[in-house]
């Protein structure tokens, strides 16, 4: 379900993604209103589910995690069941950061963030091969990263 949002949620939306640590007077102060209307708002936000966590994001190879992977993914069977094995699987493995059900070439664009090389061809072996709905799996490296947002902009 879509929520409607007028220019002043969106403008609070775009704020927490910059800075979730942000109090209330800080917002206020920047969209032009008084404290007790933006904690309201935040609020109504928050209970709709269009704020749905806050996080901190963590730079990846200040923590030790310096290879990222995206995973084309291509199931053995197209249906129901595997589909469903699949995705519940995926969902208990740490080192799978995103996952996307997609139409092409692949069934599934996986990303993965793991400490090394090692580390990933472990995933392979002992995680994501052993699944018994993979037919086949195709690893693209990350050399590096010319944007990583993990916001979006609302326009207003």
């Amino acid at each position: 379900m879509i929520i409607n949002l007028d220019l002043t949620d969106k403008k609070i939306l775009n704020l927490l993604q910059q800075n979730s640590k942000a109090n209330i007077k800080e917002i206020a102060l920047k969209i032009g209103l008084t404290q007790t209307p933006t904690y309201e708002r935040i609020k109504r936000l928050e209970k709709a589910g269009v704020i749905k966590n806050y996080i901190a994001v963590l730079d990846k190879e200040k923590v030790g995690y310096t290879i990222e992977v995206f995973c084309q993914v291509t199931l053995l069977v197209h249906s129901k069941e595997m589909i469903t094995r699949f995705e519940n699987a995926i969902n208990k493995i740490d080192e799978v950061m995103e996952c996307f059900h997609v139409a092409g070439n692949y069934d599934y664009l996986l990303k993965i963030i793991v400490k090394d090389m090692n580390s990933y061809q472990a995933f392979l072996k002992n995680k994501l091969s052993v699944l018994d709905s993979v037919g086949n799996v195709q690893s693209t490296f990350v050399m590096s990263s010319t944007k990583d947002n993990n916001g979006f902009c609302l326009t207003t």
